[in-house]
C-alpha cells in the first residue's frame, strides 16, 4: 500500500466516523504503537527524507482531522442526562465519634458544669512526678518494669531525669498545683500506659479521667456529692453509690467507689458477681505529703482526688470486653 492509498483511506474512514468511539479506533489504527503510520515510520530507510516528510504530513492531517471531527461528533452525540426527581436519594455514610471519645467528652461536660476546669499534660513523664511526688515508696511494685514502661536512656540517679510513659494522669495534678494557687477544681483526661497482660478488662494503653478539688474546708461529704451527681447524670438514672475503705499511696484516707450494677440495677447478676455493685473508681483525701511536694501548705489546704478508667463507658453501654474499644472493628464502632 503506497502513501497515496493510505491518505485516501484515512480521509474516507474519517468522513465515515460518526462517534467518539470510532474516532478513537481510527486513531489507534493509524497512530497507535502498532498503527499503520507508526510502523511505516520504523520501516522507512533513514536516507529517504521525502517519504518521511510525506508520512509526517499524513500524520498531522489525521490528527487535525480527528480533532475537528470530535467537535462535530461530540455535539451530535451529546446525551443530556435526565434526572428522575422521584427516585430516593443515595444515602451517604457518615463517620461518628469513637465511643471512648464520646464517653470522655460527656464526662468532661458534666464536671465542667460543676465548676471543674480541664487540665492536660504530657504522656512522657519523669519518675519524680509519676511516683515520688505522689508518695510512692522507693520499693513500690508499680515502679518495676513489669508495671511501668521506662524509656531507654543513660543511667542516672535522679528521678527527675528518668523518663517513663505515665501510668496514670495524676502527675498533671501535681504540676497544676505547683503553678496555681488554691482553691482548685480540675479534671484531667488522658491516655496512660501499663505493662500488663491484655484481657477482657485490661489493656497496655487506656484512658483515664482524674479529678482534684483543693480548698480549706473540703471533706469526703463534698466528694460523695460530686460523684453521686456525676453518676446520676452520666448513667441517666438514679444510680446509687457507696464508699469502701482502700489504700493508695497518694491519698489518706483512701477508698473505692461502687455503683449499683447498670445491668441488673442492683438486683444481682453474673456481671456484678451477684453483689449488685460494680467498682467504678478509686479516690481519697489528698495525702499531706503530696500537697507539700506540690508546694502547698497542708495545714491550710486539703481536698480530694479521684480516678476512673474505661470501665464507666463499658458500664454505660454494657460492653463486656475492653479490647473492643481498640480493635478498629467497624461492626462494633457503627453501633455508637
Amino acid at each position: 500500500m503506497n502513501l497515496k492509498e493510505i491518505s485516501d483511506n484515512i480521509k474516507k474512514e474519517l468522513s465515515q466516523s460518526q462517534s467518539l468511539t470510532e474516532l478513537d479506533s481510527l486513531r489507534k489504527k493509524y497512530l497507535g504503537k502498532k498503527g499503520i503510520l507508526s510502523c511505516l515510520f520504523k520501516s522507512l530507510p533513514r536516507e529517504n527524507k521525502n517519504d518521511f516528510q510525506k508520512v509526517n504530513q499524513i500524520k498531522k492531517e489525521l490528527e487535525n482531522g480527528i480533532k475537528e471531527k470530535k467537535k462535530t461528533v461530540g455535539s451530535l452525540n451529546e446525551i443530556k442526562e435526565e434526572v428522575d426527581v422521584t427516585l430516593p436519594g443515595i444515602k451517604t455514610e457518615t463517620g461518628t465519634l469513637h465511643p471512648l471519645t464520646k464517653g470522655i467528652k460527656d464526662c468532661l461536660e458534666i464536671f465542667e458544669k460543676m465548676g471543674f476546669v480541664i487540665a492536660t499534660g504530657s504522656e512522657l513523664e519523669n519518675e519524680w512526678y509519676n511516683f515520688d511526688a505522689l508518695n510512692f515508696p522507693p520499693n513500690h511494685p508499680a515502679r518495676e518494669m513489669q508495671d511501668t514502661f521506662f524509656v531507654k536512656q543513660k543511667e542516672t540517679n535522679s528521678s527527675r531525669e528518668r523518663l517513663l510513659l505515665r501510668t496514670h494522669t495524676s502527675p498533671v495534678q501535681v504540676r497544676y498545683m505547683e503553678k496555681n494557687e488554691p482553691p482548685l477544681r480540675i479534671v484531667v483526661p488522658g491516655r496512660v500506659f501499663r505493662n500488663e497482660a491484655t484481657d477482657a478488662s485490661h489493656e497496655t494503653s487506656f484512658y483515664q479521667i482524674e479529678g482534684l478539688m483543693i480548698d480549706k474546708d473540703i471533706s469526703i461529704a463534698n466528694f460523695k456529692a460530686v460523684i453521686q451527681e456525676f453518676c446520676q447524670i452520666f448513667f441517666s438514672k438514679q444510680a446509687k453509690t457507696r464508699i469502701r475503705p482502700s489504700f493508695f499511696p497518694f491519698t489518706e484516707p483512701s477508698f473505692e467507689i461502687d455503683m449499683t450494677c447498670a445491668i441488673c440495677q442492683g438486683k444481682k447478676c453474673s456481671f456484678c458477681s451477684n453483689t449488685g455493685w460494680i467498682e467504678i473508681m478509686g479516690a481519697g483525701m489528698v495525702h499531706p505529703k503530696v500537697l507539700e511536694n506540690s508546694g502547698l501548705d497542708s495545714s491550710r489546704w486539703q481536698g480530694f482526688a479521684f480516678g476512673m478508667g474505661d470501665r464507666i463507658i463499658m458500664l454505660k453501654h454494657k460492653i463486656n470486653d475492653a479490647r473492643l474499644f481498640y480493635s478498629g472493628d467497624l461492626r462494633f464502632l457503627k453501633q455508637f
